[in-house]
């Protein structure tokens, strides 16, 4: 386990939305609802990608795009297309004359698919991400709100098979999509971060450090272990200062100081599972007792644990009859 998967943990597909819009210039689609993560390729043509306040950004052929936030945008032909069709949240679609309360299904081409020509000389793909929990906070504040990556080689068998499995329906055919999105995902990410001067989540660069970067998966794996610095040095071969200066050169915090944050994004989450209590979420994430904890979480996250908790049903009383 290392950072990105853990980021990822919260991110996974699961009955991730697809849509393919198939269409020829001028076209122009605006996504009205869309999720706090979207993924965008074009696999046919070229787009534009247009947000308030933002500069239009071109797709290329084969480019992918990731989208951060809640915040509606327009994927286009070329920046000043009035937008055509909107698609809404749970594949909702329909045209900008017709308005939402209709279905849209003169737009439905296919499984997945909208559009108004299915030989439209343009196909972009989008998939949207529903998120779990806080883990993924980290990796969704270090990407900007529109991240483009321009085309690869290595993502071509992945966009073929995603643009072959999206028009069908087959058994088991959200499973192929949601792991084919995952992949894309994963894949589009490293190549975000690995170009120089891109912020990343913090500790993901140290990863890359044989000594400093299994330290932060030894965190990441164990962390209700009582870390001290001088275990975490030992256990990957270094002194106790030498390992507290490395560790803070690359990760930009001392090691406890990350421990401590990893620590609370983990107990946020445990926090917000109906019947969690403060001691249970305690142990699971190193501390003795509810006390330690309580005073950690407040000074990290600024609130009690108990502003986190939901009460179980039988917590809450007995139900009322109206």
């Amino acid at each position: 386990m290392d950072l990105l998967e853990d980021h990822l943990a919260g991110v996974r597909a699961r009955g991730a939305v697809f849509c393919q819009s198939v269409a020829e210039p001028p076209w122009s689609v605006r996504f009205s609802d869309p999720a706090p993560l979207a993924l965008g390729a074009m696999l046919r043509g070229e787009s534009w990608i247009v947000r308030e306040g933002l500069a239009p950004l071109r797709v290329p052929e084969r480019g992918i795009v990731l989208v951060r936030g809640l915040r509606p945008f327009t994927v286009s032909d070329r920046p000043g297309t009035p937008p055509q069709v909107v698609i809404g949240g749970a594949q909702q679609c329909w045209t900008t004359d017709a308005g939402p309360a209709t279905s849209g299904d003169d737009l439905v081409l296919g499984p997945r698919t909208y559009g108004f020509s299915a030989d439209g000389s343009d196909l972009f793909v989008t998939a949207e991400y529903p998120l779990h929990g806080e883990v993924s906070g980290p990796l969704l504040t270090a990407l900007p709100e529109v991240a483009l990556i321009p085309p690869e080689p290595e993502f071509a068998p992945l966009l073929d098979l995603l643009a072959l499995e999206i028009g069908r329906e087959e058994p088991g055919q959200q499973v192929v999509l949601d792991r084919l999105l995952d992949l894309l995902l994963v894949r589009a990410l490293r190549s975000w971060f690995a170009r120089p001067g891109v912020p990343a989540p913090t500790g993901y660069r140290a990863l890359s450090d044989p000594r400093i970067g299994r330290a932060l998966r030894l965190m990441h794996e164990h962390p209700a272990r009582p870390w001290t610095v001088a275990a975490l040095g030992a256990e990957v071969g270094m002194s106790r200062a030498v390992f507290a200066r490395r560790f803070a050169e690359l990760v930009g915090r001392p090691p406890l100081a990350y421990l401590t944050e990893w620590r609370m994004t983990i107990a946020a989450d445990l926090l917000r599972t109906p019947g969690a209590t403060v001691a249970a979420v305690a142990r699971r994430t190193g501390y003795a007792d509810g006390f330690a904890f309580s005073n950690a979480f407040k000074r990290v996250r600024g609130v009690p644990p108990s502003a986190l908790t939901r009460p179980s049903r039988e917590d809450e009383g007995p139900a009322r009859v109206r």
